[in-house]
């Protein structure tokens, strides 16, 4: 190693000792200067991140106090614009109150008005009739007689067309036709028409009518007839005969015949083969006669065998003889206890297209044989079992093979809540519901009811543990919306709360019956205005007022108060002046009522055709000149334990209408007044007034189905 190299290596080494410690120096020294820099660059950075939590906690606080606020404002907008919806509404109904309020002052002015002018006119003109009779009589002190009474312009009806004089002559019964064509020649031609002899109704004058005039009729008119009623009429072999003449016949009722045999019956149905209804209730027919119905009658549709016991299930049997009796829609055998459950075998193996079956009064009815009948006769939609107590709800579960639409029962003790629920899940077309006086029948099942959709009518009378929970848990369904007719009779646990409900949830009901809930009160009874639909009500036996509902209920037809001793001549001048369409009413039991109050009642409602006052014992013989002047179209009257009415006057008044009850001794004890009109205390110390003997003026020249309401 030369010295320059050993120089140059100890500086080399040298230069890389101090650039190694200059380094090292330089790496701790350097930052010993720039510390207190970091240090406020760190602290800046700190304090912007400080600042920037505190800012974003702050804006947390601010923005939740900004949204608190915000909905805070708009609830309070909200709120504005709520009370000044319901300030504008407030004003407006208190408009429309007043307006209504005014108009319906306005109507009632008017229709008081034009009452008191319709009453005067009424008085004036009995007082031009009481003059004008005295001057008839006494035609020596005055000469005006002919004008006061009027000239009376004469009218041809005979010169009418001839469809209308048809359509006048067919509001005629038979007896009334005869006479007519007995007054002249040309009525007797207006007579003749052939459209007045399609149906003739030989019962409506079975007493005064000779059966040679039946014969000969039939013979005369025996290619126009189409319907013929015997009901109830004693005939001979020879004119039971005559109706086989009738080819085209129909229709044919003889029921109630006495003399109607198996022979009478094998004449008529080879005369008329093509007979449709045959109603042969009540007679005495036998298996023979069973044996010719599916022979010659091929095409009946309709079948009353009601209350005829001599045919036995053979004679059943005989109805799938030929060509059977397949076209059966309605067959009724009601009172046919001696049908076995073989019998209602037979009928299923012949009549497979029965619709409409009617079973009453048959207590050995039993569920065996209609589970019989329905194994074959899937096509039922109706069935009535009335007075069939051994019928329970498994009758329902075989029916449910069937669509039915139509179910009546009435006085069964085994149906239960159980049936109402088969009746929501294999019914859901049901339309007509009649379950009077059921037993078991509870709230339950006006539930189970409440989703049908096509139910219009609900009967269910004295059905008495049904109550306001029920029938509210039934209105709130469909239901409600549809429902035309509520038969609640005697349900005694309804109160003013189901009425409430009633009114608001069914604004299509016509016909309502609140009979003898004597929980219903005036306050219950005054939501009914609300129900404009009404057409019939009853309210008898119920705390009614005078006028209660006849202010709302302009188109009231059929009326029941009766037994409402607290009524007054009010509620008939309110029926006066605002039901003036009224046709059924009955006021019996309304002691207070009297000539007064008919008087008006017989000035406006001239279309009343029946009328009950029995036990009004006030009224007099007034009320009845009353009645024959206003009332031209009543028929049936009822004026029981009507004390001051004379038997004259009732013997007159029988002679116009058709049909009349008549007894003018005191009212009974269960009417709950006394022959004064008092209420009764104790049965034990009322003594009542010995009335005349029983006097009851009945002339019936009608056959009629119709119902007092």
């Amino acid at each position: 190693m030369t010295p320059e190299l050993m120089i140059k290596a100890c500086t080399f080494y040298t230069g890389h000792l101090v650039k190694t410690h200059f380094c090292t120096w330089r790496d701790i020294a350097i930052p010993l200067t720039n510390e207190d820099d970091i240090l406020a660059e760190k602290m800046e950075k700190a304090m912007k991140y400080d600042n920037f939590r505190l800012q974003k906690y702050i804006f947390r606080l601010w923005h939740s106090f900004t949204e608190g606020q915000k909905k805070l404002l708009t609830d309070t907008l909200l709120r504005i614009k709520k009370m000044c919806h319901r300030y504008k509404l407030i004003a407006i109904l208190i408009k429309w109150r007043d307006k209504a309020r005014h108009n319906n002052k306005k109507r009632e002015d008017e229709l008081m008005l034009k009452h008191e002018l319709q009453l005067l006119k009424w008085r004036s003109k009995l007082k031009l009739k009481v003059v004008a009779r005295e001057e008839f009589i006494f035609p020596e002190q005055s000469a005006s007689g002919v004008f006061l009474a009027g000239e009376i312009p004469k009218c041809d009806i005979s010169l009418l067309p001839e469809s209308v004089i048809s359509q006048i002559f067919t509001y005629l019964t038979l007896r009334d036709i005869v006479i007519c064509g007995q007054v002249c020649h040309s009525w007797m031609l207006m007579t003749q028409g052939s459209s007045l002899w399609n149906s003739i109704d030989f019962s409506a004058v079975k007493n005064i009518i000779t059966e040679k005039c039946i014969v000969s009729t039939l013979q005369r008119w025996r290619l126009n007839v189409l319907r013929l009623n015997f009901r109830g009429c004693v005939l001979r072999l020879k004119t039971l005969r005559s109706v086989s003449l009738c080819r085209n016949l129909q229709e044919l009722n003889v029921s109630d015949c006495p003399t109607l045999t198996d022979e009478s019956m094998r004449y008529i149905s080879e005369g008329c083969p093509g007979v449709l209804y045959l109603n042969l209730s009540n007679t005495t027919i036998t298996n023979r006669t069973m044996r010719i119905l599916p022979r010659y009658f091929q095409n009946l549709q309709n079948l009353s065998l009601a209350y005829c016991r001599k045919f036995t299930d053979k004679g059943l049997r005989y109805l799938n003889l030929g060509n059977g009796c397949h076209k059966l829609i309605y067959l009724d055998l009601s009172g046919c206890t001696q049908i076995s459950v073989q019998g209602f075998r037979n009928i299923a193996n012949s009549c497979t297209g029965i619709m409409h079956l009617t079973i009453n009064d048959m207590p050995t009815l039993t569920d065996n044989c209609v589970k019989a009948l329905v194994e074959k006769c899937s096509r039922i939609t109706s069935i009535v079992f009335i007075g069939a107590p051994h019928i329970s709800d498994c009758a329902f579960k075989a029916l449910s093979t069937c669509n039915l639409t139509k179910i009546r029962f009435e006085g069964n003790k085994r149906i239960t809540d159980a049936c109402f629920k088969s009746i929501d899940k294999n019914y859901p077309n049901i339309s007509h519901i009649y379950m009077a006086d059921c037993k078991r029948i509870t709230d339950g099942s006006l539930k189970s009811l409440s989703p049908l959709k096509q139910l219009t009518v609900l009967n269910l009378a004295n059905c008495t543990r049904i109550g306001d929970m029920g029938l509210r848990q039934f209105l709130d369904g469909p239901v409600s919306t549809r429902i035309r007719e509520l038969n609640l009779s005697n349900c005694i646990q309804l109160s003013d709360v189901s009425i409430v409900k009633l009114s608001e949830r069914c604004p299509n009901l016509n016909y309502l019956s609140l009979r003898n809930c004597e929980y219903v009160t005036e306050l219950g009874i005054e939501y009914i205005v609300n129900i404009f639909s009404l057409l019939s009500i009853d309210l008898s036996g119920t705390h009614i007022s005078d006028e209660a509902f006849c202010k709302g209920s302009l188109i009231l037809e059929h009326l029941d108060v009766s037994y409402c001793p607290q009524l007054t001549d009010e509620i008939v001048k309110a029926l006066a002046i605002y039901c003036i369409h009224l046709t059924s009413l009955s006021v019996a039991g309304c002691p207070q009522i009297t000539d007064s109050a008919m008087e008006m009642l017989s000035a406006k409602c001239h279309y009343l055709h029946i009328l009950d006052i029995s036990g009004c014992i006030l009224l007099t013989d007034q009320m009845l000149e009353d009645l024959q002047r206003g009332c031209k179209q009543l028929r049936i009257l009822k004026m029981q334990y009507c004390r001051c009415i004379s038997k004259e006057a009732a013997k007159r008044m029988s002679s116009i209408v058709q049909q009349q009850e008549y007894n003018p001794s005191d009212p009974p004890l269960w009417f709950g007044y006394d022959y004064e009109g008092k209420p009764l205390k104790k049965q034990h110390e009322i003594t009542p007034l010995k009335g005349d003997e029983q006097v009851t003026v009945a002339e019936s020249t009608h056959s009629s189905e119709e119902e007092v309401v």
